[in-house]
């Protein structure tokens, strides 16, 4: 639980004041750091795997996956089961990840996934939690390159598993899709924390709900 001391902010949310504490804008700031990292490491990935090839791609995916999942666990989604269903995607799609490791080997990952395609259905939830983010960005903020994270992601998978989608056009959708989740990011820096904090009230609502006997 948070403690709150005099000189925090406070602001009127939905069902009374709250403040902003020092532990909420460092949840906030390992947040969109965590964040950075996964799209940092995203970009990379893909710049390498389209100037030196698939090998050796596995460094890039250790900060991918330690970031997206730091980044959810430190993300402030007012609704709980939402939050938990984006973790157990993290979970699912980066068990996927050990799976294509341990099947492949780490350095033949990149060829596995091209030539079996079924491997999508594996770590495709990952990119799920990582779209997810995306659209909980847009839903809070409006920001156009948080759409285009969330809805990027699923086509180009999608297009990829059903063959409809070549693979440079799936690399392509995925580069622009990178592109913007750094933008994304970066715009996220000179924000104030309160703003990736949300109403605190309305948490304090849900959680009193959630703890009320049932019926």
């Amino acid at each position: 639980m948070t403690s709150a001391s005099a000189s925090d902010p406070v602001f009127e949310g939905v069902y009374g004041p709250y403040r902003i504490t020092a532990e909420d804008r460092r949840e906030v700031l390992g947040y969109r750091l965590a964040l950075f990292t996964a799209a940092l490491a995203q970009a990379a990935l893909l710049l390498q795997w389209q100037r030196f090839g698939g090998s050796w791609l596995w460094p890039w995916l250790l900060p991918l996956l330690a970031g997206v999942g730091l980044a959810l666990r430190w993300i402030h989604i007012y609704l709980r089961p939402l939050h938990r269903a984006l973790q157990l995607l993290w979970l699912i799609g980066s068990l996927g990840f050990v799976a294509l490791a341990i099947q492949a080997g780490p350095a033949g990952m990149a060829d596995a996934l091209s030539a079996e395609r079924r491997w999508i259905w594996l770590i495709g939830p990952f990119f799920a939690a990582l779209a997810g983010i995306g659209f909980k960005e847009f839903f809070c903020f409006r920001r156009p390159e948080a759409i285009g994270v969330t809805l990027l992601l699923p086509i180009a998978l999608l297009g990829q598993l059903s063959g409809l989608l070549s693979g440079s056009a799936t690399t392509l959708l995925l580069g622009l899709e990178a592109a913007l989740l750094l933008v994304l990011c970066l715009r996220k820096f000179p924000m104030p924390a309160a703003a990736d904090v949300g109403d605190k009230s309305v948490f304090a609502y849900l959680e009193s709900q959630r703890q009320l006997p049932s019926p």
